[in-house]
């Protein structure tokens, strides 16, 4: 009979094994990824239970979370039975995770090396598919004062305006300033422009009295220092 044919609803399931009865039961740690997606999006569609759906929407990211993450709301409304709610649901959520990362990581309050300054810009550049240009800036005893986004560009090079990060540098009461920009492409090679780029502003923050001590270029997992290199 057709009744037999079509896949039982979560509602039809075994309590224990409903995912919002079963992160009540056993903990939010007994979930799967499928399951915790399950419970953001609530429902799946007319032949998937919200299970199912997150599985095959986890399976077209390799089942990837961090390839998921960087997913975008149009991206993800594609998948029959996500629609803008949903989809916004879950970027929400993988946002959230993310921040909270961030929140939890030990704050780098002294910056005595290119790794310090990797760890305290990384998760400012975490996810994105286009070029952002940031700056930390130091006091004279290395300890951060602030980070500041200079520029977004797309996904092959964005403008870092000189006058606007002397301008910022100065207001902040700066003493040093540490450069930082994304590869996107996770190509960690410094451009023609980018070497270009960092010596004319070494050049004029020595005119300021505001040193730029380095340069780093960022990928989802590791880094480029102009000062480990020799190029600053």
């Amino acid at each position: 009979m057709e009744i037999y044919e079509q896949k039982l609803g979560i509602k039809m399931w075994a309590e224990a094994d409903r995912p919002r009865e079963k992160l009540m039961l056993n903990g939010r740690r007994q979930l799967t990824d499928a399951e915790l997606v399950a419970i953001l999006i609530g429902s799946g569609n007319r032949t998937e239970t919200a299970v199912d759906l997150s599985k095959r929407m986890l399976t077209a990211y390799q089942n990837d979370l961090d390839a998921f993450g960087k997913a975008s709301i149009k991206e993800l409304a594609k998948f029959k039975g996500i629609g803008e709610a949903k989809a916004i649901a879950i970027v929400a959520a993988l946002e959230l995770g993310r921040r909270r990362k961030e929140t939890a990581r030990q704050e780098v309050v002294k910056v005595g090396s290119s790794r310090d300054a990797f760890q305290h810009l990384h998760a400012d550049f975490a996810d994105l598919n286009h070029e952002e240009f940031w700056m930390l800036l130091l006091n004279r005893a290395n300890h951060v004062k602030s980070k500041h986004l200079v520029s977004k560009g797309g996904q092959s090079g964005t403008v870092a305006d000189p006058k606007i990060i002397f301008k910022t540098a100065l207001e902040h009461q700066a003493a040093y300033i540490i450069l930082a920009h994304n590869h996107p492409s996770g190509n960690l090679k410094p451009s023609a422009e980018d070497i270009k780029l960092t010596k004319k502003l070494v050049e004029a923050g020595k005119l300021l009295d505001l040193l730029v001590v380095d340069h780093l270029i960022l990928t989802d997992h590791s880094y480029y220092s102009f000062c480990d290199e020799g190029l600053i």
